[in-house]
């Protein structure tokens, strides 16, 4: 599986986020801690998304790195992250599906207008397990869709952002569709414009991390600070200075 985190608070340096702590999204490539069965490196790429100091969630929306090459590959990374600084990101490292495609475009984050999104598991069965959720999806929207089941989450997501639906209903929606279509389906989800995040727990580890003015989210916890475990199949939803989590069995 994958590996991701998202951040919210004053602004900060990618660099501290995903390169200084111990055992950063930069160590997690090669020795992640808590994979549960989906792999053992997260090498087929990686994936920045921050929105620009000032300029969270309004025009002008965030700015995506994504590279298809292992992390640690990258060269120009370390300059490019201690010099960038924002209080709202979200990284991602991928662990590719067997028999689904490579290449930059199926590395998270995903997005579009001023939404960062993210997905840490697998759709067993995809595609032909969420026929009937394509079927929701107008033709335009699967055409642009790279062949991989995280950005056709992606799609349904953006799809009910597009009809006005809340984001964490959107999400809950989503991730509960696709768990009754497809059983066993691994769906920890991130999304943010920047000002707000959404983030579930389904099958897979899910930490937080919060101070007086900030939260963090990630697959594994990292650096010498405290953090939570999420409960699995919960949804959470915070904007820098709150957090709630709730159960998403039974929520309509």
């Amino acid at each position: 599986m994958c590996r991701h985190l998202a951040y919210l608070g004053p602004p900060v340096t990618l660099s501290s986020l995903v390169l200084e702590p111990s055992h950063s999204l930069y160590e997690q490539s090669w020795a992640p801690t808590d994979m549960r069965g989906g792999g053992s490196v997260n090498a087929d790429g990686f994936g920045l998304g921050w929105y620009p100091e000032g300029d969270a969630a309004v025009s002008g929306g965030p700015v995506r790195y994504r590279r298809d090459v292992p992390i640690w590959t990258d060269e120009n990374l370390p300059g490019l992250a201690g010099t960038i600084r924002s209080g709202a990101v979200l990284a991602a490292l991928r662990n590719g599906t067997v028999g689904l495609p490579y290449g930059q475009s199926a590395v998270a984050p995903f997005g579009s207008d001023h939404w960062l999104f993210s997905h840490n598991g697998r759709i067993p069965g995809w595609p032909d397990a969420t026929v009937k959720l394509a079927e929701q999806l107008p033709v335009a929207d699967l055409l642009r869709v790279p062949p991989i089941d995280s950005a056709f989450l992606w799609a349904l997501v953006a799809h009910r952002l597009g009809e006005g639906v809340p984001p964490a209903d959107a999400v809950a929606a989503v991730v509960q569709e696709v768990e009754a279509l497809a059983p066993g389906s691994r769906l920890n989800i991130l999304l943010t414009d920047g000002e707000q995040l959404v983030a579930t727990a389904w099958v897979h580890s899910l930490h937080v991390r919060r101070t007086d003015n900030s939260v963090t989210v990630a697959s594994e916890p990292f650096g010498p600070d405290r953090w939570t475990a999420v409960p699995d199949r919960s949804l959470l939803v915070a904007t820098a200075t709150n957090l709630q989590i709730t159960r998403m069995e039974g929520r309509a």
